[in-house]
């Protein structure tokens, strides 16, 4: 299977990611974006606050990477913005890697391989559940 090649960006979020901040990144990201096969990565080591803006702006960088037959991936989500993600279940749409450098990595990867690295959702408790 041959992968097409891509330029990956990475690009750091900021630490506050609300409703100002949000839509200053997202313009600054849409420039960027407008490429054929756009690959980003999304650094989350430094975010702190996330409001329901700041989903919609995640959803948005998705939505115009996929109209350029492109992807946004997740890295470095902490624990509290991870579990804004499971709530929301935005984590569901985007494949979440615990470095920069696997998300980075994950792009020169055939798909059914990026699913052995990518940081799934625990579904522990709907399987024990099931199985009671």
């Amino acid at each position: 299977m041959r992968i097409r090649p891509c330029t990956v960006t990475v690009t750091q979020l900021p630490e506050k990611l609300k409703t100002k901040e949000g839509r200053l990144f997202f313009a600054d990201l849409q420039r960027r974006i407008k490429v054929e096969r756009p690959c980003i990565v999304l650094d989350c080591a430094k975010v702190r606050e996330m409001d329901k803006h700041a989903i919609h702006m995640l959803l948005c960088c998705l939505e115009e990477a996929m109209k350029h037959n492109g992807d946004v991936k997740l890295a470095a989500v902490t624990p509290s913005i991870g579990e804004i993600l499971e709530l929301t279940r935005v984590d569901r749409l985007f494949e979440i890697y615990e470095t920069q450098t696997e998300a980075v990595n994950s792009f020169f990867r055939p798909r059914f391989e990026r699913a052995l690295y990518a940081r799934q959702p625990d579904n522990s408790d709907q399987i024990s559940e099931s199985a009671a």
